[in-house]
């Protein structure tokens, strides 16, 4: 799976590295190494973080589908039972 961010997500991306690294590392880094650090990131911790997002949009989507007819339930022929 290859992920391939938008230039301006990418950009703010990498500012939001940046600035990581300026305000809680007390270590500015460049670009290039911001950027460098963004790229690992993609390829080596977000297949991870997806497949999980994929597996609890199942779990909850699965879930979801088991309880249709009890959330959604609606009795029938009742018009003559309103006396």
């Amino acid at each position: 799976m290859t992920v391939k961010l938008a230039e301006e997500i990418e950009k703010r991306l990498v500012a939001s590295i940046r600035r990581f690294f300026e305000e809680e590392m007390d270590e500015p880094i460049g670009e290039l190494k911001a950027l460098r650090l963004l790229d690992f990131c993609i390829r080596e911790v977000a297949p991870s973080v997806y497949n999980q997002a994929i597996s609890d949009a199942q779990a909850y989507l699965t879930d979801s589908v088991a309880d249709l007819s009890g959330a959604r339930y609606e009795a029938e022929f009742d018009y003559w039972k309103k006396d």
